[in-house]
């Protein structure tokens, strides 16, 4: 089995990891991965690792305080069964390490799919924990996988933002201003903005805003360095970029019109802030998603929500194929560099990439 580990408290650091399989144990499955997506959004599940438990989910064997296994969305197929709740040769959709296979304790089964019960994962929280089958899955095309690894879990957290934001009325806000414009979950937050009709503002590099804004969804795109052109009026910042001194700079330009403050990601996790002092009202506040999906799973019921999202997705995966370039990963040397890359920010905003740790010629 091979696995890419992280040092935990320096991301820029990883190793490959080469186990012998262990024998399944009664009630246990074993999945192998068939491809994971790696995006931005890794980035920030290894950063926010402690404070959120990402770490928890699939800690490493050796020196598990020290190097863990990123969590990436992917695919895999029940290779081998000890569990009466996944049959051999099922297809499902979820949560998985860098690793070429899983081993799960299935349990708390329906015919969407079931959740990995095993004593690590009993405390976190269950969408985490969830594996769809496939075959019963509202967002799930074989054409379009690519596109649900990539997209979905960064569309999914953009869709609970803008329906938060709309629950509360927008908080009275007139814009909602976003960093990292160029990162997927960015665009997709935007995406969801703008087809109600709320105005939307990027905020971005220099060197991106050319194709941000060639992408529609924004009303305007600016450079972090023309944070004083925002509009003065009435505000909600959806932080993703994570950059200290940007937060501050959105913060001093929009003082006494901010309305909320919200923390999603930290895209420029390895950012040193330039200035220091108080930060003007609002304290920034960590947007946790489970939390909206779970008040709108006991509102609308599950699938109601299921229904909903994937209406939406549908819309967003159309809009993507304009303009979303899926780039194919493969073996754990590759999986090292392209991480790396992520992590730097060096990647095109405009590339999907599609990760395998299985050998090349090894079919799927």
């Amino acid at each position: 089995m091979t696995t890419v580990e992280t040092f935990r408290s320096d991301i820029g650091r990883t190793r490959v990891v080469q186990d012998r399989p262990a024998p399944l144990e009664d009630g246990q499955c074993r999945l192998r991965v068939d491809a994971f997506a790696l995006t931005a959004n890794n980035v920030s599940y290894a950063v926010f690792g402690d404070l959120l438990q990402y770490w928890r989910l699939f800690p490493a064997v050796d020196s598990p305080d020290e190097w863990g296994r990123v969590p990436v969305w992917g695919f895999a197929d029940v290779v081998e069964s000890a569990s009466e709740h996944l049959q051999t040769g099922e297809r499902v959709f979820g949560m998985f390490p860098m690793s070429d296979e899983l081993v799960i304790t299935p349990g708390r089964s329906d015919p969407r799919g079931v959740s990995d019960v095993a004593a690590h994962r009993e405390e976190l929280f269950g969408t985490y924990n969830r594996y769809q089958r496939t075959a019963a899955d509202p967002n799930h095309r074989p054409d379009r996988e690519r596109h649900q690894m990539v997209l979905f879990p960064l569309f999914a957290t953009a869709y609970v933002i803008d329906d938060f934001l709309e629950d509360q009325g927008d908080l009275g806000a007139e814009q909602v201003v976003i960093s990292s414009a160029s990162a997927k979950t960015s665009l997709a937050t935007a995406h969801c903005l703008h087809a109600r009709g709320a105005t939307v503002v990027g905020l971005t590099s220099q060197s991106n805003v050319a194709t941000v804004r060639e992408l529609g969804v924004y009303d305007e795109v600016l450079p972090y360095d023309q944070v004083d052109a925002l509009a003065a009026v009435p505000s909600v910042f959806v932080d993703i970029a994570g950059n200290a001194d940007v937060v501050r700079s959105v913060h001093t330009r929009l003082d006494g019109l901010l309305r909320h403050s919200m923390i999603v990601g930290n895209t420029n996790w390895d950012h040193r802030p330039t200035a220091t002092g108080d930060l003007p009202a609002p304290a920034p506040e960590f947007f946790f998603a489970p939390t909206q999906i779970s008040k709108r799973s006991r509102e609308w019921g599950a699938d109601g929500l299921a229904e909903r999202m994937a209406a939406a997705w549908g819309v967003f995966a159309d809009w993507a194929d304009d303009w979303l370039e899926f780039v194919d990963v493969t073996g754990p040397d590759a999986v090292v560099e392209t991480f790396g890359e992520l992590a730097r920010g060096s990647t095109d905003p405009r590339t999907g990439y599609v990760a395998t740790l299985r050998p090349a010629e090894q079919p799927s």
